[in-house]
């Protein structure tokens, strides 16, 4: 086979690898949302419980998350599919991390702001939708899109259970063709191709970020 062939051949998996990160941030996001601004509101047991959840999924190693959640669970009768074990272990792995951006966001925040809002009126509910969280997501947007790389990355674990994406395409065809020095080096530049174009997008939207903080600053 040619270069362009086994190319061909590893993107014959990209289906299940997109699949696998469109479902993995729709599990990310709303965690990193919630449990973010649970840590940054809440004290005592509370937020130590917040933060325990947040610590053992951002910890964990996902590889140990995906055999647990596929292998073990069965025995006690819980059985998911390969996708959705997949989604969910590298999902809330970079939704613990996104927590902390999102935390971090909003701790950054001038809280004479949150006097200004007491002051006219606003519950502090309002308050946090209103004024706080619309200029924490230009804050987060970048770090959000660097864990989205990181979780197309991290989709090539997911062949160790069996679901056939592009690495696992890739370990197919290395071992019919015997070539594993053009089949990885296909499969590095297949990632390439498709994690350079949210690079760009994510440098794009920091230079957007910072454009519109430094006209808010003039003004």
């Amino acid at each position: 086979m040619s270069f362009a062939d086994i190319l061909v051949g590893i993107f014959e998996g990209f289906g299940v690898t997109a699949s696998v990160t469109m479902w993995g941030m729709a599990y990310a996001v709303p965690f990193a949302l919630v449990f973010g601004i649970l840590q940054h509101f809440t004290r005592g047991p509370t937020r130590l419980a917040v933060t325990s959840v947040i610590e053992f999924w951002r910890s964990s190693p996902v590889i140990v998350l995906l055999f647990v959640f596929y292998y073990t669970l069965p025995t006690i009768g819980i059985t998911l599919s390969g996708i959705t074990v997949a989604a969910m272990a590298l999902g809330l792995n970079i939704g613990g991390y996104g927590s902390q951006a999102v935390r971090a966001a909003l701790q950054s925040l001038d809280p004479g702001q949150v006097e200004a809002g007491k002051a006219l009126g606003l519950r502090r509910l309002h308050i946090l939708i209103l004024i706080e969280l619309p200029q924490a997501f230009k804050a987060m947007t970048p770090t959000f899109i660097n864990q989205f790389i990181q979780l197309i990355k991290g989709t090539a674990l997911v062949s160790l259970i069996t679901l056939t994406d592009m690495t696992f395409r890739a370990k197919e065809i290395s071992q019919l063709q015997y070539d594993p020095v053009g089949t990885y080096t296909a499969l590095l530049v297949a990632y390439f191709i498709v994690c350079y174009p949210a690079t760009i997008f994510g440098r794009w939207v920091e230079k957007r970020v910072a454009i519109s903080e430094r006209n808010q600053g003039e003004i």
